[in-house]
């Protein structure tokens, strides 16, 4: 491209697209790019402040942004995107499905390390609903070295995919509701509502709801009469803090199933525990999620849903960001809670 006065440009190839703005009225597109500059054309860019514009000047290996924008989008592009059309030298991608948008954190460190790259994302494990927004891949200036285009896609076809969606499963889900209290009805149940609510938005199959007083035996029972019946996710509310009675861990422990943390550097829901039996997934979840609208629970449930099996690793990086302010109306998941 090169650098012309506006006056001198008519008949000449705009090479990016033009936003015009008016404070408090309007910002848009007023030229794109591959507009050819019309006589009638020149007051309009004066107007804009546009004493000088670039103009398309073709030179082998460089790429217009758009040009280059594109190129990127398909080299990072997983499953269940879209990617928009560039506006102003950017393309978007939105979901295709509700489901976890993913990131390959490494590959998309590598590939923001070429100079003058930028593809910004939503942060990795972040759930999402059909149509919205994750990503953004441009260049920053307005021609860019093809070399550089050539080695993001050579990075992608080493290390896959960039950024994905991945679909939540439709699982098969049991709950077991402990505590004496509710169990002989001295007080209502007003636990199992808020995990059946939680549930509900990954479209699970609540096979069943078993309530169970305070007893290690019979809360191993519910859980594996849930098993037998083919559950997928077991939530056990309750009884997870450090008093003698309440008996959720000793519980999860005895049916064999893996523990992989009771415990986590999360607040609320330091006392979450999370076990294995064979491929169902086990949750002691603490009295907290009955009544804090954002726990950890909110953290695992999409990634369990999305196939994932945690570790204990998973467990610890959420320290970072593994506190919760509480704040007076929750923005979650669009806020920094879980988010290391």
């Amino acid at each position: 491209m090169k650098k012309v006065k506006v006056v001198d440009a008519i008949g000449m190839i705009l090479c990016h697209d033009m936003t015009k703005i008016i404070p408090n009225e309007f910002k848009g597109t007023a030229f794109k790019k591959g507009h050819i500059i019309q006589e009638e054309d020149i007051q309009e860019l004066l107007k804009m402040g546009k004493e000088h514009i670039y103009v398309w000047e073709n030179k082998p290996g460089m790429l217009h942004e758009n040009d280059a924008a594109i190129r990127i989008a398909e080299a990072v592009k997983g499953e269940n995107l879209t990617i928009s059309e560039p506006k102003e030298g950017k393309c978007t991608f939105t979901s295709d499905i509700k489901g976890l948008f993913e990131v390959n954190s490494q590959l998309l460190t590598k590939i923001n390390s070429v100079p003058m790259v930028s593809v910004a994302t939503l942060p990795n494990n972040f759930t999402v609903n059909k149509g919205e927004k994750v990503t953004g891949a441009r260049v920053i200036p307005l021609i860019i070295e093809e070399q550089k285009i050539i080695q993001i896609e050579k990075l992608c076809r080493e290390y896959g995919a960039a950024i994905k969606v991945t679909p939540y499963k439709r699982l098969k889900a049991g709950i077991v509701v402990t505590g004496s209290e509710v169990y002989t009805g001295r007080i209502k149940d007003k636990f199992s509502p808020v995990i059946e609510q939680k549930l509900a938005y990954f479209d699970a199959t609540l096979l069943e709801k078993i309530f169970v007083p305070d007893d290690i035996e019979k809360i191993k029972e519910a859980i594996l009469a849930l098993k037998a019946k083919g559950a997928e996710i077991i939530v056990v509310t309750g009884g997870m803090s450090v008093d003698p009675d309440d008996l959720t861990p000793g519980a999860i422990g005895k049916t064999g199933a893996n523990i992989v943390t009771h415990g986590a550097p999360v607040q609320p829901g330091n006392m979450f525990m999370l076990a294995y039996l064979d491929d169902t997934a086990i949750m002691g979840v603490p009295g907290c999620t009955m009544y804090m609208k954002t726990t950890i629970l909110d953290s695992v449930l999409p990634r369990i849903f999305a196939g994932h099996t945690l570790t204990r690793a998973d467990f610890i990086v959420m320290g970072e960001g593994g506190f919760c302010r509480g704040c007076e109306t929750c923005h979650y998941p669009t806020c920094f809670f879980c988010r290391s």
